[in-house]
């Protein structure tokens, strides 16, 4: 009894372990949600946006007015005149200074109106390629998670047949011993039997290696605990293909994030020509600035004790002319306050500006403007085009799929009933291994052909519908 507990708690921890060691498994949700978390390119045009976010603060800013502000102090040392003996003399003078000025714009051609335009512009760019990103890792994404579905799916098939030969080499031997079969009829088995093991080799090989692929998608190092959902999967009836492909590509040119950027890129390159017509225009600005100074040195000031000195004398009566002439100190330099309010100074005024001869830079930066608008219609002309044929292209391509899936549906019963058939017939002695063998690995071909064709349906049915503007569902 303690023994039998023992095992089954040794044997409940070893489940446990090997649960852990297994990891969570992700549906195609889950992986789509998990790599648009990780994707680096992702997270470049999330960058792309912030930085656009900037240049439209900029662009802000260029309304607001210009303000600095500067001040300095100095120390001049050297040989300079002494104010209360009128002698040059080695002294240490000191002044400080201060000033504020003040620039605006009254007006540029709209300049500053017409680049925040462009800034909102180049936001909404931003935004239409990042969300294009989105939606192609969303689908590069959907095709490695059926890649890993369809290999899995695979596997299951190979192994399964490996197991049935396996049995009929077993019901081979009685048959022989029996006397019903000859001894050389199991040759033919064995090999079709090694020839499977190989193939369960390689279905492993390819299902491991999908799986790695998908993983370093998500940027999971994690490989051997990796791994996807065992989800219900239906093959989904192709609806879409009721839609001409006509109405697709409508759809698409309206919907798809990569027309809209493009169209925003027009948006922008008729901006620029406006940008560039500014410089062509007059430009009036107002300035306005503000400066005041202080000196630290004495300074000489009146006393209030006057003194007669001569100045000459009247020609006639030989009179004596005197002036008075008020004594004058020496003092230390006013307050701080007080020169700044006395030494202060304004100066304001507004300038004009016509552009008259400049080499041609503006009318060049206007033409290129152009030109490069010409560039983008022909590259969105272009565009259009490429869709719409990529368009009809996935559209013929889901439908073929769609056909090939059901012809090989077909041809899966045809070579079943054969194969049923044939081993009636080989149990009963009356067809040799070779016959039967023949039948029975055409008939394992058209079941590896119908899985392969039911994912490759899938997958194009997705891509058709991911044009359409519907969601990515398995």
């Amino acid at each position: 009894m303690r023994y039998t507990t023992l095992k089954i708690t040794f044997t409940a921890l070893i489940f446990c372990v090997s649960f852990y060691m297994q990891g969570q498994t992700l549906t195609l949700q889950e992986c789509v949600e998990l790599a648009l978390e990780k994707n680096i390119t992702i997270k470049q045009s999330e960058l792309d946006i912030a930085n656009a976010e900037l240049d439209k603060s900029n662009a802000f800013g260029n309304f607001l007015p210009n303000i600095n502000a500067q001040t300095s102090h100095s120390w001049n040392i050297g040989l300079n005149q002494n104010i209360t003996t009128g002698l040059l003399e080695n002294l240490t003078t000191q002044f400080s200074s201060l000033g504020v000025n003040m620039g605006v714009d009254v007006y540029n051609g709209l300049q500053n109106v017409k680049r925040l335009h462009r800034a909102n512009l180049a936001i909404i760019a931003q935004q239409y390629n990042l969300a294009d990103i989105t939606d192609d890792t969303a689908l590069l994404v959907a095709n490695s998670y059926l890649q890993v579905m369809f290999n899995r799916e695979q596997l299951g098939v190979q192994e399964s047949q490996f197991a049935v030969s396996l049995k009929e080499l077993e019901r081979t031997k009685i048959l022989i011993e029996a006397g019903v079969l000859i001894t050389g009829d199991i040759f033919e088995l064995e090999a079709t039997i090694a020839s499977q093991q190989q193939a369960v080799v390689q279905a492993q090989n390819n299902l491991r290696l999908t799986k790695i692929n998908l993983a370093q998608l998500l940027l999971i190092t994690d490989y051997e605990n990796f791994d996807i959902a065992v989800e219900a999967f239906d093959v989904p009836f192709p609806q879409i293909l009721d839609e001409t492909p006509k109405a697709i590509f409508e759809k698409a040119l309206s919907d798809r994030n990569d027309i809209k950027l493009s169209l925003t890129n027009l948006e922008i390159s008729k901006t620029d020509i406006e940008i560039a017509k500014t410089s062509l225009q007059p430009s009036l600005s107002a300035f306005y600035s503000y400066s005041t100074r202080i000196s630290y040195s004495d300074r000489l000031t009146g006393t209030g004790v006057f003194n007669q000195f001569p100045i000459g004398t009247v020609a006639a009566t030989g009179q004596e002319v005197v002036t008075q002439v008020e004594q004058r100190g020496v003092i230390g330099p006013s307050s701080f306050v007080d020169q700044l309010q006395t030494n202060d100074g304004h100066n304001f005024g507004i300038q004009l500006s016509i552009p008259i001869l400049n080499g041609f830079s503006a009318k060049n930066n206007v033409k290129r403007s152009k030109v490069n608008l010409m560039r983008f219609e022909n590259q969105f002309e272009q565009q259009k085009l490429g869709l719409e044929s990529t368009v009809n292209q996935a559209y013929n391509d889901a439908k073929g799929a769609f056909n090939f899936y059901k012809a090989a549906q077909k041809t899966v019963i045809a070579r079943n009933d054969a194969y049923q058939d044939a081993t009636k017939r080989f149990d009963a002695g009356v067809m040799n291994s070779f016959e039967f063998t023949q039948i029975k690995q055409r008939y394992e071909a058209s079941v590896s052909d119908e899985l392969r064709a039911k994912f490759d349906y899938v997958f194009k049915l997705k891509v058709l519908e991911f044009y359409f503007g519907l969601k990515l569902e398995i």
